[in-house]
């Protein structure tokens, strides 16, 4: 009986020292996928729906508002602006002025 306890604490023990490293492989690949989404800069005077909606913060519906504010007022004149679109407070645009971009035309 004493050795049938040895046997399943030194599986288990085996089990987790393998299984480590792939899970630390794991994390470090979703790391990776994670800073390399949050580093792209999105242009809010070009951008579509869809890439204004893969800003983190920013979903498909508030995407829609951005593209209904720039067709109505014309391009965004600063990244600040985007504030008057209704979901986009001071708090949103703290979490998204780092993905975004007005790029000036000549």
């Amino acid at each position: 009986m004493n050795q049938l306890k040895l046997f399943t604490i030194l599986i288990v023990m085996l089990s987790c020292i393998f299984a480590l490293p792939l899970f630390v492989q794991a994390q470090t690949k979703t790391h990776a996928a994670d800073n390399a989404s949050q580093s792209k800069i999105v242009d809010i005077n070009k951008a579509s729906v869809a890439e204004l909606a893969s800003v983190p913060g920013i979903g498909p519906k508030i995407a829609e508002r951005i593209l209904e504010y720039r067709n109505k007022n014309g391009k965004f004149k600063s990244k600040e602006e985007i504030m008057n679109v209704k979901g986009i407070g001071e708090k949103k645009y703290e979490k998204i002025k780092n993905s975004i971009t007005v790029e000036k035309t000549p």
